[in-house]
């Protein structure tokens, strides 16, 4: 069974990551958003992914606002080393 952690954009319209973990262990992330605006604690969010960016497998995007995907080098800074998909430019 798969399952989906959300980790931004959550009760919040900013900073889209969804972490979706496949049956057979795949990690994908859909969007790796950078948090914005007022929030208290906005600089903890955009610091602490809440999992471990080695682990992911697979970045997609769906689409290139800086809330969904402005983390995309602090991911790779971190230790991501696998594929991204988005549309052309």
């Amino acid at each position: 069974m798969a399952t989906i952690q959300f980790f931004g954009a959550a009760r919040v319209v900013t900073g889209s990551k969804h972490l979706i973990t496949t049956a057979s262990g795949k990690k994908l992330l859909l969007d790796c958003g950078l948090f914005q605006g007022r929030l208290d604690n906005r600089d903890e969010m955009n610091r602490d992914f809440g999992f471990e960016p080695h682990e992911i497998d697979y970045v997609i995007l769906s689409h290139a606002h800086i809330d969904h995907s402005g983390l995309l080098p602090r991911l790779i800074k971190l230790g991501f080393r696998g594929i991204i998909f988005a549309t052309p430019a």
